[in-house]
């Protein structure tokens, strides 16, 4: 077999379709961002704000949790120095599963390096514990929780989007003796909208299932001390196990999980991604920490965060933009056409210094292809103002392109 062709074809057919995904070089300015430094492949740089990043709060660059980090990196240097198991546990380690369990109303917490892994890991292990589980996943769970279903051998049953009647048909057919888990998210991250998560933790109750609620597009963003949405509409203590990043809101890195002690005992003692993974760096840990202390208390925020996004979404509204608005902080604007979508973020790139990233299939449904802009509290009214403007401009020229191609 000719390995080169082979791989040379498959980002062919990326390139034909418009989908092959271009990684933009930016530096983030401490103190600065939303404004950033774009290198382009020439070697000359632009001046640019960013318009899709995970860092909801800005809280990547808060004082507070650069203090931390300096502090734990002049204590303890760089790395772990291994696994959690193997010499790469710390008091930093300790303090910020505490911190996590405590914003969860649980009993302990576990953090993973990512919370990619952290659902991967928990959910193929979790049939070992409870011996012919299965698994009911909506539809349009992130990847990481789909791969973890996946590989750990068990049963699965797939629901319609945030279809209760669905899940609930699925339920009554199965053996009302084996043991269940109900597995969703709180925010779906490309359409914004939110899971039911009463009603699903409603039918839970009545089948005798688990619960297992993504929250990584809501932590540090929703309720009273950012604890996500099932704590916003007070429904934490119904939840089994939650899954959350400490790489979005909290601007840091890293993943976790929070339930019971016994539950996380368990899964720290039998997940391979746990067991075999070198652990945060103290650094990180450090401060992932302090910006969970610090949202805890900081609503005020969060207000200002939720008034960004609906002001975005109104000003794009009445421009007559095709956006998707469920009331959350994503703000979707759809395209249609992957040629198109990048087209539209090139030129808002190149001409106006605006970087929002085109998503596409695998990530989207073929033709749902759009922009997802993130407005955070650091986007303040002449960001938005400039993006609108940008937006009106380009929409139009691209309308009237699509317009002649189709002649």
């Amino acid at each position: 077999m000719d390995y080169d062709a082979a791989l040379g074809n498959a980002l062919d057919s990326l390139h034909a379709e418009g989908r092959y995904r271009t990684f933009i070089d930016i530096e983030r300015r401490n103190g600065q961002f939303p404004n950033a430094v774009w290198t382009r492949p020439d070697g000359t740089q632009r001046d640019i704000t960013v318009w899709c990043g995970n860092d909801y709060l800005g809280m990547g660059q808060h004082p507070a949790v650069l203090s931390a980090m300096h502090e734990a990196l002049d204590a303890t240097g760089a790395g772990s120095g291994g696994t959690r198991n193997i010499s790469g546990t710390t008091v930093y380690h300790k303090r910020l599963e505490a911190e996590l369990a405590d914003l969860h109303g649980k009993e302990a917490a576990l953090v993973f390096t990512s919370a990619y892994i952290a659902n991967d890991a928990t959910l193929s292990t979790l049939p070992k514990l409870f011996p012919g589980l299965i698994i009911y996943s909506d539809v349009l769970n992130h990847a990481s929780m789909i791969e973890g279903i996946r590989r750990n051998g068990g049963a699965k049953r797939i629901f319609r989007h945030n279809d209760v009647n669905h899940l609930r048909e699925l339920l009554e057919a199965d053996d009302p003796a084996a043991p269940k888990l109900i597995a969703f998210e709180s925010v779906y991250s490309m359409d914004g909208d939110f899971g039911p998560i009463e009603a699903i933790c409603d039918l839970a109750e009545e089948f005798g299932a688990l619960t297992y609620l993504d929250e990584v597009h809501a932590v540090g963003m929703y309720g009273p001390r950012g604890g996500g949405v099932a704590e916003r509409d007070g429904l934490s203590s119904r939840i089994d196990i939650f899954n959350g990043t400490l790489g979005k809101a909290f601007g840091v890195h890293g993943g976790y999980i929070a339930a019971s002690a016994r539950m996380c005992d368990a899964i720290r003692s039998y997940a391979p991604g746990f067991i075999f993974t070198t652990s945060l760096p103290p650094v990180v840990a450090a401060g992932a920490a302090a910006s969970i202390r610090h949202l805890k208390g900081d609503q005020a925020l969060r207000d200002l965060h939720q008034e960004r996004a609906k002001v975005l979404k109104f000003r794009l509204k009445g421009l007559g933009l095709p956006i998707i608005d469920h009331g959350s902080h994503i703000v979707p604007v759809i395209v249609g056409d992957p040629k198109h979508t990048k087209a539209i973020s090139d030129m808002l790139l190149e001409d106006h210094g605006i970087y929002v990233q085109p998503i596409n299939f695998p990530t989207v449904p073929r033709g749902t292809e759009r922009l997802r802009f993130t407005p955070s509290p650091v986007h303040g009214p002449d960001k938005i103002d400039a993006l609108v403007k940008a937006m009106d401009a380009l929409w139009s020229h691209c309308a009237l392109n699509r317009a002649e191609i189709s002649a």
